[in-house]
């Protein structure tokens, strides 16, 4: 099956020549055959409050970002916005350059929705709601039968890993498969942070949108610096 993988980079942080800090996040296309570019640049939107304000709201499930044509800023090609958040529900929806909708997400925490793993639901107007579950069950069982080596396991290979693979296998089920009409439009694999984007009528701003929430709810979220 053809499609369109998404990967987020976080790179260090930049400045122009004009001392202007540019945009490090960044959410690569491996198809430029279609509507996509090649790449988008991602980065939090502070509120009045600024980072301590941001930080604050995020640690109830908050995100706001906004997603640029190139790292200075230039052209907004996307605003992600919360709806509402707590209680382990967060919902957002993602708005184009000129504030049309564009899509909603939303995730609900592992024991606080509607069950027992995290669950992530995409919608896009005039589409079929998509779902998907945060691993699969037969390897959540395992993971936590095998707890107490994995947590040996985790403590050896944080010291002994290959950069940014910290963890390795001893980490939590994070593989999402999203399933619409019998369908699977999306996934998101681990191994690597890559979501495919496996139908053609998504949205490439709502799959850049989407991976910029995952990696900002994983271990090391990209938007959780304090500067």
């Amino acid at each position: 099956m053809s499609s369109n993988v998404l990967t987020m980079y976080s790179g260090p942080r930049r400045v122009d020549g004009q001392g202007q800090a540019k945009v490090a996040g960044m959410v690569s296309f491996s198809d430029g055959s279609g509507p996509a570019p090649s790449a988008v640049y991602v980065e939090r939107e502070l509120p009045p409050g600024g980072t301590s304000a941001y930080l604050a709201a995020r640690g109830g499930g908050a995100r706001s970002f906004a997603l640029w044509a190139d790292d200075q800023r230039r052209e907004r090609v996307a605003t992600v916005v919360t709806l509402s958040a707590g209680g382990g529900v967060a919902r957002f929806q993602v708005l184009g350059a000129h504030g049309e909708v564009i899509g909603t997400l939303m995730r609900e925490k592992a024991l606080r929705g509607r069950g027992l793993r995290t669950r992530w639901t995409v919608h896009q107007p005039g589409g079929s709601e998509a779902v998907g579950f945060k691993g699969r069950i037969v390897w959540w069982w395992m993971w936590w039968l095998l707890l107490p080596l994995m947590t040996v396991v985790l403590v050896v290979s944080v010291f002994d890993s290959v950069p940014g693979n910290e963890g390795g296998f001893a980490r939590a089920p994070r593989r999402i498969r999203w399933r619409a009409n019998g369908q699977v439009p999306l996934e998101f694999r681990s191994k690597g942070d890559k979501l495919h984007v496996h139908a053609p009528g998504v949205d490439w701003r709502l799959g850049a949108a989407l991976i910029a929430l995952l990696r900002s709810f994983n271990a090391g979220a990209w938007d959780s610096v304090k500067k």
